[in-house]
């Protein structure tokens, strides 16, 4: 007899998965410890049109699944209405037949708008009508999403020059959940457009209230930011690199190739990885000091499509995993700032699946016994967080680490119908263990199973985290 779709034990395979999950994993609150969330909607408490703004608004998920079903771009980024561009999504669904995509509209479907009808080209007019009829009332709302989803911290990804000024507003008047900033300097240590970055450097000054006349001043200037997005709240960093440069870090030399930047002088691409590795240090130095978790994400290859970018700008959904290589760099990075006994807890994350172990491995290389979980092996990200994807992190992370340690899922998202994605980790997870109890691989103890499951849905990341 076949199983039912998304029913309540979607995922969970056995009796002890179902415990483990609805008993223990699904009563945890969530901690959402990077997204792309929009501090401005929540801080007006924005109440979403259509499902096509909550859904379909940044979404290059579905952007690329739509262009590869032959959706014109109209009805994508372009003027169509939002019914219309519903419509399209609609029609492209039933394609998404094994792709995390469909598990997770009806995951949002359901958990968002009790809608159980599975959507396609002929049920999308009145999935499109109910679901604009819910979304104006008060629970979902952007802050009454986030109540409803029993969201305790979410934890933005802002850039160093932002005044911050809906997170101050949010810790006033939306205490019920911690909206906290995420320091993401890339735009400080990017150099192929030299006016761009000029220009970067210029906007920095003015919010460090600082004139950036060498490489000592933008150091200083980023350390300022640092110390203002500090006072906010803010606990972590994020970075978005394709690797970490294997050259050592050099003030000097930085200090010389920055100085000819400022004078408009494109570094080559060896003076840039100089720049950038010494940037990166600097920077690593002043999350240790401040007691910062510092995150890097690693192995993207951004904006391959160049008419595509020249149309509708960057990070619109034609990057893909890289095959950069990744070990050297990035261990003589936390190897320089360990030596010095200045390396921050540290968050690692891979988008070629081929790195799994590597990173796995090379988080263990620098605990040193200071906290539980210094370092670690982050969540599967972007192409990765789907079942294969997260199966394949937490064996990983198994094998290599300790999985009991772990801080957990994140949604990595810009929307607010995302957070069902923790719950299809939590639910994975659950299915895992299960199985490994009816193998005989671990012992049928459900304290210590239950303890686990909770850890690395919540306890972990709270407790990492300071939150």
């Amino acid at each position: 007899m076949n199983k039912p779709f998304l029913d309540k034990n979607f995922l969970l395979h056995a009796e002890l998965a179902q415990e483990l999950y609805h008993v223990h994993a699904a009563k945890m609150p969530i901690i959402d410890y990077h997204c792309h969330l929009s501090p401005a909607d929540i801080a007006a408490d924005r109440k979403f049109k259509t499902i096509t703004e909550a859904w379909l608004e940044g979404d290059h998920y579905k952007w690329r699944a739509m262009r590869a079903n032959g959706i014109n771009e109209k009805y994508i980024t372009g003027n169509a209405s939002d019914e219309e561009k519903f419509q399209k999504w609609a029609e492209t669904v039933p394609k998404t037949l094994r792709n995390p995509l469909y598990h997770w509209t009806h995951l949002e479907l359901q958990r968002y708008f009790d809608i159980e009808t599975i959507l396609n080209a002929d049920t999308a007019s009145a999935i499109y009508k109910q679901a604009n009829e819910k979304l104006q009332t008060e629970a979902l709302s952007c802050r009454g999403i986030l109540k409803k989803m029993n969201v305790k911290v979410v934890c933005t990804t802002d850039d160093p020059i932002d005044d911050l000024a809906y997170h101050r507003q949010l810790a006033t008047d939306f205490p019920e959940v911690k909206i906290l900033p995420t320091f993401r300097p890339d735009k400080a240590y990017i150099f192929h457009d030299v006016k761009a970055y000029l220009a970067y450097v210029n906007s920095l000054s003015e919010a460090a209230d600082l004139s950036i006349t060498s490489f000592h001043t933008l150091v200083e200037a980023l350390e300022k930011r640092a110390d203002y997005f500090n006072e906010i709240g803010c606990k972590l960093s994020d970075h978005g690199l394709n690797y970490i440069p294997d050259v050592s870090p050099d003030d000097a030399k930085a200090t010389e190739i920055f100085e000819a930047l400022l004078m408009g002088h494109r570094p080559d691409e060896e003076e840039a990885e100089l720049l950038q590795k010494t940037i990166l240090v600097s920077l690593g130095k002043i999350y240790h000091k401040l007691g910062w978790t510092q995150q890097l994400h690693l192995g993207a290859i951004r904006n391959n499509n160049d008419r595509m970018k020249r149309d509708l700008g960057p990070d619109t959904g034609f990057d893909s995993i890289g095959d950069f290589s990744q070990a050297a760099g990035l261990a003589d990075y936390l190897n320089t700032l360990n030596d010095s006994d200045q390396l921050a807890q540290t968050i690692l994350y891979n988008l070629n699946p081929a790195d799994n172990e590597l990173m796995a491995t090379m988080a263990g290389n620098y605990n040193d016994g200071t906290s539980i979980g210094k370092m670690q092996y982050g969540a599967a990200w972007w192409f990765l967080d789907q079942k294969d994807g997260m199966e394949k992190q937490i064996n990983a992370l198994s094998n290599m680490g300790l999985l009991s340690l772990f801080v957990g899922m994140l949604t990595d998202s810009r929307s607010l119908l995302s957070f069902p994605r923790h719950e299809y980790f939590r639910r994975i997870l659950c299915n895992l263990l299960a199985e490994d109890v009816k193998n005989g691989e671990i012992p049928d103890d459900k304290p210590l199973l239950a303890k686990m499951v909770e850890d690395i849905s919540y306890n972990n990341a709270k407790n990492y985290f300071n939150f």
